[in-house]
C-alpha cells in the first residue's frame, strides 16, 4: 500500500471520543479513513479503506445496541 497524503487532511475528534483526553480523530482521504491519537499529532496514522471502516463503526453501533 502506498502512503497516504494527509497534508490536507481536515481532522476532527470522533463523536465516540468523551473529552477525557484519551481521543482519536479521524480523517476522510482518498476512500479512506485515517485515525490518529489526540494527544499525538504528529505520531502514526491508521487508515483503513471507508468501507472497513463503515464496517467497524456498525458492529459497535451493533453492540451498543443502537
Amino acid at each position: 500500500m502506498t502512503a497516504l497524503d494527509l497534508s490536507r487532511a481536515k481532522w476532527r475528534t470522533s463523536t465516540r471520543s468523551v473529552g477525557n483526553g484519551n481521543c482519536v480523530e479521524v480523517a476522510t482521504v482518498d476512500g479512506h479513513v485515517a485515525v490518529r491519537d489526540s494527544k499525538d499529532r504528529g505520531g502514526p496514522v491508521l487508515a483503513f479503506a471507508a468501507s472497513a471502516w463503515n464496517a467497524f463503526v456498525l458492529g459497535l453501533d451493533e453492540a451498543d445496541g443502537r
